[in-house]
Protein backbone atom coordinates (compact mmCIF):
# COMPACT_ATOMS: atom_id res chain seq x y z
CA UNK A 1 0.00 0.00 0.00
CA UNK A 2 1.25 3.38 -1.20
CA UNK A 3 1.09 5.97 1.84
CA UNK A 4 0.33 9.76 1.08
CA UNK A 5 -0.10 12.58 2.61
CA UNK A 6 -2.48 13.11 5.41
CA UNK A 7 -2.85 9.10 5.58
CA UNK A 8 -2.88 8.50 9.68
CA UNK A 9 -0.70 6.17 11.12
CA UNK A 10 1.00 4.91 13.81
CA UNK A 11 4.78 3.70 14.69
CA UNK A 12 5.62 0.28 15.33
CA UNK A 13 9.03 0.75 17.06
CA UNK A 14 9.94 3.40 19.72
CA UNK A 15 11.63 6.55 18.67
CA UNK A 16 14.21 7.62 20.41
CA UNK A 17 14.69 11.82 21.52
CA UNK A 18 17.41 11.72 19.13
CA UNK A 19 15.04 11.54 15.80
CA UNK A 20 12.29 13.16 17.64
CA UNK A 21 11.60 17.36 16.56
CA UNK A 22 10.10 17.98 20.00
CA UNK A 23 7.46 20.93 19.96
CA UNK A 24 5.38 21.53 22.76
CA UNK A 25 7.24 22.87 25.11
CA UNK A 26 5.61 20.65 28.18
CA UNK A 27 7.02 17.52 26.04
CA UNK A 28 10.53 18.57 26.19
CA UNK A 29 11.70 15.88 28.86
CA UNK A 30 10.54 12.78 26.51
CA UNK A 31 12.98 10.19 26.08
CA UNK A 32 11.25 8.27 23.38
CA UNK A 33 8.30 8.31 21.56
CA UNK A 34 6.48 4.68 22.59
CA UNK A 35 4.94 2.23 20.44
CA UNK A 36 1.26 2.63 18.99
CA UNK A 37 1.80 6.91 18.94
CA UNK A 38 -0.97 8.26 15.92
CA UNK A 39 0.38 10.50 13.42
CA UNK A 40 -0.03 11.79 10.08
CA UNK A 41 2.16 12.15 7.63
CA UNK A 42 2.57 15.96 6.47
CA UNK A 43 5.62 15.27 4.23
CA UNK A 44 6.86 12.79 1.52
CA UNK A 45 10.61 12.48 1.11
CA UNK A 46 10.44 10.66 -2.57
CA UNK A 47 12.95 8.06 -3.19
CA UNK A 48 14.49 4.59 -3.58
CA UNK A 49 13.41 3.76 0.07
CA UNK A 50 11.20 7.10 0.80
CA UNK A 51 10.59 8.50 4.31
CA UNK A 52 7.58 10.27 5.83
CA UNK A 53 7.58 13.35 8.28
CA UNK A 54 5.13 12.06 10.82
CA UNK A 55 3.48 15.18 12.98
CA UNK A 56 2.07 13.37 15.99
CA UNK A 57 -0.71 15.19 17.91
CA UNK A 58 -2.67 15.15 20.74
CA UNK A 59 -6.95 14.32 21.24
CA UNK A 60 -6.95 18.35 21.07
CA UNK A 61 -5.16 18.43 18.00
CA UNK A 62 -2.09 19.59 19.60
CA UNK A 63 1.16 19.09 17.60
CA UNK A 64 3.67 17.58 20.38
CA UNK A 65 5.84 16.19 17.99
CA UNK A 66 7.41 15.63 14.69
CA UNK A 67 9.51 12.65 13.46
CA UNK A 68 11.41 11.69 9.58
CA UNK A 69 10.43 7.62 9.65
CA UNK A 70 10.94 4.83 7.46
CA UNK A 71 7.95 2.78 5.78
CA UNK A 72 9.39 -0.24 8.01
CA UNK A 73 8.74 1.99 11.37
CA UNK A 74 5.03 2.94 10.79
CA UNK A 75 1.68 1.30 9.94
CA UNK A 76 -1.13 2.99 7.86
CA UNK A 77 -4.05 3.30 10.22
CA UNK A 78 -7.68 2.43 8.49
CA UNK A 79 -11.19 3.23 9.68
CA UNK A 80 -13.44 1.16 6.78
CA UNK A 81 -12.86 -2.48 6.29
CA UNK A 82 -11.53 -2.14 2.44
CA UNK A 83 -12.55 -5.07 0.36
CA UNK A 84 -10.34 -8.13 0.53
CA UNK A 85 -8.21 -10.45 -2.64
Amino acid sequence: MKLKIFDTVANISPITCDRLILVDPNCQSIQRLPVGQVGAIVEIYPGESPRYLVEFADLQGREYAMAVLQPTEIIALKYELSSVG
